[in-house]
């Protein structure tokens, strides 16, 4: 930690916000004129729209992940969780990966934690359930995926076959939409290579509340979406939620019950549930409830952005609707990120600040490889697209937008390679436990059966 008496600008959260802003403040702030930290419990920010094909093998996991302490060399980076904020006292407890909890003083905050999976108390969720918020579950789920195959190539029990060759995910927006289309992709290719596993053999299921999938690229695109998926064998449930998943059986509201080993949840997201610890003015659903000029309400030292926070949409409220807020996407948060770095140097300066303020410029969604949708907004016109064209908007947006020239150059090295090269269907799953085969050959060896059978006396005599 600095030692030196330069005011300190605290950034709670090194995600896309956290990464973005710290960026823009070290780049705007004149050398010695305040000390930039970064805390994350994670050393690294994830770009999450990647970790569908990362799951798919389509790119390297690492690939999707951006070191914070190589992007930011000027800052300090601290491993660890911010657990309380002392706004009197402008001190926050930070609780690192090991050791005790310290406090740490500050001038200046930013609040940029995210947001975490919403999930509801479904019995056996928590202990089936598979999330697709960080680069571990996405690698998890690949590895899991990859191994109900294996299992069910290897076994003669139809039922352990069936349970294996069922997968379920549920939540029909981006992610689910898109990890769907990617995994199964992914194990339409690795079927090609088991003597005892055909697509035919294979169950997927997509589940969602709502009445439409894909809602952010509207409703005829997401038509297509649904149409397109089920045409390549994915049954949807639409108006309809999952009662209970209790090992791996699952029973949906429509009455539907099947057994999978292989519940994916990306039913939406909540803002980090910290935040109620932090004495901030929230918004109904947990947001940080912040000005147009991104300022926490009724704060002048304050800002928070992304996720966590609710921020007006002052495009939407020009046109005539005062209850319109930013959306919680990328495309967001990288904008407001850099407006926020903006006005924490014109507030440490006692400067003017500027509001946030972005016309949505549409989305894009892929579904596999060659598979998309895209919804292309300028000014007044909509562009839609699908199929081929669609797929490459959503490859090209989203490389362009990834953090560092480092990580893009390596994004599209992956994608070039795997023109020529066949897509990786190799399980990793011990990468989970990588000690036990250690363990089970270091440990030591078990008492003989037959000296353990022995009386008590005749032990004795041995001795």
């Amino acid at each position: 930690m600095s030692t030196t008496e330069r005011p300190r600008i605290l950034v709670v959260g090194g995600g896309y916000v956290g990464l973005y802003a710290a960026r823009r403040i070290l780049k705007k702030m004149r050398y010695g004129e305040a000390t930039v930290t970064v805390v994350d419990p994670r050393s690294y920010m994830t770009y999450q729209p990647f970790l569908p094909e990362a799951a798919a093998g389509s790119i390297s996991p690492r690939h999707v992940v951006v070191p914070l302490r190589r992007v930011l060399p000027k800052a300090e980076v601290l491993t660890g969780r911010v657990t309380t904020i002392d706004q009197d006292r402008k001190v926050a407890t930070v609780a690192p990966l090991v050791g005790e909890a310290y406090e740490l003083p500050f001038d200046y905050l930013v609040i940029a934690m995210g947001a975490v999976s919403r999930t509801f108390p479904i019995p056996g969720l928590a202990e089936q359930g598979i999330g697709m918020k960080g680069i571990e579950e996405a690698i998890g789920l690949r590895n899991h995926v990859l191994e109900q195959l294996d299992k069910a190539d290897s076994t003669t029990d139809e039922d352990v076959r069936r349970k294996a060759l069922t997968f379920v995910f549920v939540g029909g927006g981006f992610a689910g939409a898109e990890t769907i289309g990617e995994v199964e992709d992914m194990a339409r290719d690795a079927a090609k290579y088991y003597t005892n596993v055909k697509r035919e053999d294979m169950r997927f299921i997509l589940v969602d509340a709502a009445d439409k999938i894909l809602p952010e690229v509207g409703p005829k695109l997401g038509a297509y979406g649904k149409e397109h998926l089920e045409s390549r064998g994915v049954e949807i449930y639409l108006s309809t939620s999952m009662d209970s998943c209790v090992d791996g059986h699952v029973v949906l509201k429509n009455g539907l019950e099947v057994d999978s080993n292989t519940i994916v949840w990306t039913a939406g997201v909540k803002p980090n549930p910290a935040l109620a610890r932090f004495g901030l003015p929230l918004g109904p659903r947990g947001h940080v409830d912040t000005t147009e000029k991104l300022q926490v309400q009724g704060t002048d030292y304050i800002w928070a952005a992304g996720d966590n926070a609710q921020v007006p949409d002052m495009v939407g409220r020009r046109a005539g609707n005062p209850n319109a807020w930013c959306p919680p996407n990328a495309q967001h948060a990288l904008r407001q990120a850099k407006v926020l770095g903006d006005n924490v140097i014109s507030g440490m300066r006692g400067f003017p600040q500027k509001e946030y303020s972005h016309a949505n410029k549409g989305a894009v969604a892929g579904l596999g490889l060659h598979k998309g949708v895209a919804m292309i907004v300028m000014g007044k016109i909509k562009i839609k697209l699908k199929g081929r064209l669609a797929w490459y908007m959503h490859r090209g947006y989203h490389g362009l937008a990834m953090p560092t020239w480092n990580r893009k150059i390596r994004i599209f090295a992956d994608w070039t390679l795997a023109v020529f090269l066949k897509r990786e269907v190799v399980s990793l799953g011990a990468m989970e436990t990588p000690r036990e085969e250690f363990y089970e050959a270091a440990k030591p060896a078990p008492a003989p059966a037959a000296a353990a059978a022995k009386p008590e006396g005749e032990k004795a005599k041995a001795s």
